[in-house]
């Protein structure tokens, strides 16, 4: 990858950091999404499905959602999607049938993650669409933030249990 292409994603997955942040002051697991289309985001997401009581609300979906919007088409055809973590069977379904370009992420996903993790999903001879792939752009910060999430989650649960509450 040349400074230049490495630079844009970079550019790209900044943006999809700041959405797992917001993720992240919702004590929602801390994942961020955009869609690129032509230089420009056209979509963002962030983690959400507690919040929004809905089980597809992830980074992905509700990205892809908004590019869709955008353009006025389902269809996300030469969009480009930066996610900061491995996407997972649901989103990579998702990708597919939005026809996007290619899936740049940050860090792999080891327990759910169908790009590289698991398998790679977008291999599977019966899609009909083939989504190139860019794997570990930023990792460091992208693993850095899940990362700090969980160790803040446990910590809050064993200072619950340690006063007697119940850990929610």
């Amino acid at each position: 990858m040349s400074p230049e292409e490495l630079a844009h994603h970079e550019r790209f997955m900044q943006e999809a950091l700041l959405e797992a942040a917001k993720a992240a002051d919702l004590n929602e697991v801390p994942v961020g999404a955009v869609v690129v289309c032509d230089g420009e985001v056209i979509g963002r997401g962030y983690n959400s499905p507690i919040t929004d009581h809905d089980p597809s609300a992830h980074a992905e979906v509700k990205a892809l959602r908004e590019a869709g919007r955008t353009i006025e088409n389902y269809r996300l055809v030469d969009c480009d999607l930066y996610v900061t973590i491995e996407p997972c069977t649901m989103c990579a379904g998702a990708i597919v049938h939005g026809r996007v370009a290619r899936v740049i992420y940050g860090a792999t996903e080891p327990k759910a993650g169908v790009i590289e993790s698991q398998k790679n999903i977008f291999k599977e001879p019966y899609f009909n669409h083939s989504v190139e792939v860019v794997a570990g752009v930023m990792a460091g910060p992208c693993i850095d933030i899940i990362q700090a999430f969980f160790k803040r989650r446990r910590n809050e649960k064993k200072a619950q249990k340690k006063a007697g509450e119940k850990p929610a």
